[in-house]
């Protein structure tokens, strides 16, 4: 039974409230600035009512239980003064969309780029990330994804404490910013991907429980209670969330969600609710011709997620690959410590470009248990990789990014290794410059004890770097945030654009189809671990990757080759002059890549 819920237009000035309380004996909508509230009508199943007329939008409100306790609209499409106040009525309909020839991007071609509202740019709003469109454009960016926006406590926030499923976050600016950013994306040919958090819902402003059982006690996620989906009453929560995520593509026009650590989305009903999500999405394609895609963060190795239904999948169209940031990490960094120490082989990374799954039902050191099962069957447009992303950077006590923890030829060869892969690459903000400003973890909470449990639990996570000396940056600083902004100087420094020009021609050769062997044919690999080499093979392509510190002489099979790539170029600020063909055994200049083809 879909419901739509919250305060939403039926008709012009006539507004429709609708909230679940399935244990309130009286609920009524308060409506600002107006004397005397309306009293909401009781629905089947726990849900109530009222049609209200001569309502304005920007009018606000909430919502009083038994004649005493008054809350904001769990939900609220908008929080004007912030997550503990006032509701406002939005109308979607006062937007005019430009994009009506936009029919959305499939997988395949999406190059997808993971920023940060609040630190793209030094104004932290979706009308300044407007301003960069042509930057990504240049790029060659075909997607953004942008990390939460639902409306978290404070005005700085990874995101990840989201209270608000329908709401967009005030401090980085209006509804209709968001929409005309969207807009323009598609007039421009970008898809626009949006995180979206249905694992759990943050601390501060959380007043779901308050209306029903939105929560279980039945499992626990990392960040506390699991959200009801397949307890007591859990039709309605999932419902809840189910027309929270229709909402951000059918209103807003977002492309595609990523979905947020579905691993702790935590359903063992007949029909988990990422499949019910998955059949409505498809339903909403078919009622708007357009395409939208659902991309999953697990950490499972499973691929019923992205399997189709007639396979007993969920059909979510892509996932996460967190085999191929450890497997590529580890051999340029040295890191082994945590979750790496399940890499640090060639053979990993081998695989890795193979298959995207390193572990697919063998044996994981670090987790004690066999993990995950074959991805071999699956198109290589199913699997996004990266090299740094949000959680891998700001997750280090420090915040460093790639180019502050490996030389220059490193950051040129992994960067080489992700955008010549078969898979979906997905760039990090600032990453295709060499940004070295860092990407830290920071809040802005207004409760004092939550204030101190953040910054201890952040201090124990990194006892071990304090032990060492390092510095704790403070998540609840201004400072913290601010250290997290992108520096847009980078123009003026040599190597910075080297990079960006690297990024450029890599992006330019795979849109063009210079690596496309690699998606359609089947690929093998050659690894060796005493020379640190790995030569990958598809029809007449053949990639050669050198993490060795030293030159090192791989054969190629058959005759002459053109060289179609290599990082250690001197255009690329590299150490030598390349040849343009290579035949018999290729000397390959250390930690470079060399991509040729016959």
């Amino acid at each position: 039974m879909q419901r739509k819920v919250g305060a939403h237009y039926v008709e012009d000035e006539k507004c429709q409230f609708r909230v679940w309380a399935p244990s309130a004996e009286k609920v009524e909508v308060v409506i600002k600035d107006r004397k005397k509230p309306v009293q909401l009508e009781s629905e089947e199943k726990g849900y109530w009512s009222k049609e209200v007329n001569d309502l304005p939008a920007g009018s606000h409100y909430k919502f009083r239980l038994n004649g005493e306790k008054e809350l904001p609209d769990p939900a609220s499409r908008y929080q004007p003064k912030g997550v503990h106040n006032w509701s406002q009525v939005i109308n979607h309909k006062d937007y005019q969309w430009k994009d009506s020839e936009w029919k959305g991007l499939p997988m395949s071609q999406m190059i997808i780029y993971e920023l940060h509202v609040g630190t793209f740019t030094k104004e932290g709003t979706f009308a300044a990330i407007e301003e960069k469109l042509d930057y990504l454009l240049e790029l060659g960016i075909t997607a953004i994804e942008i990390m939460p926006i639902s409306a978290f406590p404070g005005n700085r926030n990874w995101g990840y404490d989201g209270v608000y499923p329908y709401a967009t976050q005030e401090s980085y600016g209006k509804i209709n910013a968001l929409k005309k950013l969207i807009d323009s994306c598609h007039q421009k040919g970008i898809a626009v991907i949006l995180d979206a958090v249905y694992n759990h819902m943050g601390p501060e402003g959380n007043y779901l429980a308050e209306f029903g059982p939105y929560f279980t006690d039945k499992y626990t996620t990392p960040w506390g209670k699991a959200i009801n989906f397949d307890d007591r009453q859990s039709d309605h929560v999932r419902n809840f969330f189910l027309q929270s995520a229709l909402m951000w593509l059918k209103e807003f026009g977002f492309d595609g969600l990523r979905l947020d650590a579905i691993h702790e989305i935590i359903d063992r009903g007949a029909k988990h609710f990422l499949k019910e999500l998955s059949e409505e999405v498809d339903a909403l394609e078919k009622e708007t011709r357009r395409k939208y895609v659902l991309i999953a963060e697990s950490d499972l190795n499973d691929t019923k997620i992205i399997n189709d239904y007639k396979k007993g999948g969920y059909g979510l169209e892509a996932q996460w690959v967190d085999d191929f940031h450890h497997s590529l990490h580890t051999l340029i960094t040295g890191e082994n410590e945590g979750y790496y120490k399940d890499y640090g082989k060639m053979a990993n990374l081998g695989k890795s470009l193979e298959q995207a799954f390193v572990y697919d039902g063998v044996y994981s050191n670090f987790r004690k248990r066999t993990i995950g099962n074959s991805p071999k069957e699956l198109p290589s447009s199913k699997f996004v990789v990266c090299i740094q992303n949000h959680d891998q950077v700001g997750n280090r006590m420090l915040g460093d990014r790639l180019s502050q923890l490996v030389s220059f030829e490193k950051l040129k060869l992994a960067a080489g290794v992700m955008l010549t892969s078969s898979f979906v690459p997905m760039l990090f903000m600032g990453e295709e410059f060499a940004e070295d400003q860092v990407f830290q973890y920071f809040v802005s909470h207004g409760d004092p004890d939550l204030v101190k449990a953040v910054q201890e639990g952040r201090k124990r996570e990194f006892e071990y770097f304090n032990q060492h000396g390092g510095e704790f940056p403070d998540p609840q600083s201004e400072e913290t945030f601010n250290n997290s902004k992108l520096n847009w100087a980078f123009k003026g420094e040599a190597s910075k654009m080297a990079i960006f020009d690297y990024y450029k021609e890599l992006i330019r050769l795979r849109k063009e189809g210079a690596f496309q062997a690699f998606y359609d044919e089947e690929k093998s690999s050659e690894v060796d671990e005493e020379k640190r080499t790995i030569k990958l093979s598809a029809g007449g392509l053949t990639a050669l990757y050198n993490f060795s510190s030293e030159n090192q002489k791989l054969d190629l099979p058959g005759g002459e080759q053109q060289v179609v790539f290599a990082s250690a170029d001197k255009k690329w600020k590299g150490p030598e002059d390349l040849p343009k063909t290579v035949s018999g055994a290729v000397n390959i200049p250390s930690e470079s890549l060399i991509i040729c083809k016959s």
